[in-house]
């Protein structure tokens, strides 16, 4: 609609809709003239927002912001439908004037004065819209080879595997590591790669690695008492022929 007295923007009042919140949207008013402007808001819903500020005259070439305030909703509304409407409407005041010289009069259609009207409808959105999909993520990901996105979380973290070979050569080198410390080390290690691999069937096989490694060790433990035992009862029998 064209307007020789004020610029009135946005075109529509765009707010946003949620359930027992309050929210806000603003108008700017621009003077596009080189008088002064007396503007009035109008709604066709009064009882569901507040407006601020509701009047006001306008200096030459100035402008101001009004903001709309939508009572808190007590239910949801699904299709974001409104029939709701707001009125702008300007008239051209005395030069010099202030809000003591604004009457209903300057709003009252009479021979030679000009009043304009400027309509803007409500639109209710989505107060928490979801953030949209880039392009290219969305062509990379259609794109993609099936299986490459859990090959590449694979690739990222260290298999139960390689614990257990790193806990072995520990063990090798002459390190003094019980099977209960072992395991308890195997268990946070393996516990860590449960937090950040998806899915039943890997838990499956980190257990199934932690069972074999507990074993491994208790192996180990029972032949190196084999070997002390034996090596006694040699250095044993070795000491009784030296006697002899």
């Amino acid at each position: 609609m064209s307007s020789t007295l004020l610029r009135v923007s946005p075109s529509e009042l765009k707010i946003p809709y949620e359930v027992k919140r309050q929210r806000s949207c603003c108008m700017q008013l621009v003077n596009k003239t080189d008088k002064y402007v007396a503007f009035k808001v109008k709604t066709t819903n009064p009882r569901k927002y507040s407006v601020r500020h509701t009047c006001g005259i306008l200096l030459p070439r100035s402008s101001c912001s009004v903001t709309v305030t939508m009572q808190a909703p007590k239910e949801i509304q699904l299709d974001y439908h409104c029939k709701d409407k707001f009125l702008v409407q300007s008239a051209v005041a005395r030069d010099g004037a202030t809000m003591r010289d604004f009457v209903p009069e300057l709003f009252t259609r009479a021979t030679g004065r000009l009043i304009e009207e400027f309509k803007l409808r409500v639109i209710y959105i989505a107060a928490n819209p979801p953030s949209p999909v880039p392009e290219e993520a969305e062509e990379e990901a259609a794109h993609a080879p099936p299986g490459s996105e859990a090959m590449g979380s694979e690739a990222k973290i260290p298999s139960a595997f390689d614990a257990v070979s790193k806990l072995r050569c520990i063990d090798s080198s002459g390190a003094k590591l019980s099977c209960s410390e072992g395991a308890s080390v195997l268990s946070k290690l393996v516990g860590d790669r449960v937090h950040k691999v998806d899915g039943n069937h890997k838990l499956g096989q980190d257990m199934e690695l932690l069972r074999e490694a507990r074993s491994s060790q208790q192996g180990f433990s029972v032949m190196f008492v084999l070997f002390v035992f034996m090596s006694s009862v040699f250095i044993g029998h070795l000491l009784k022929h030296i006697k002899v």
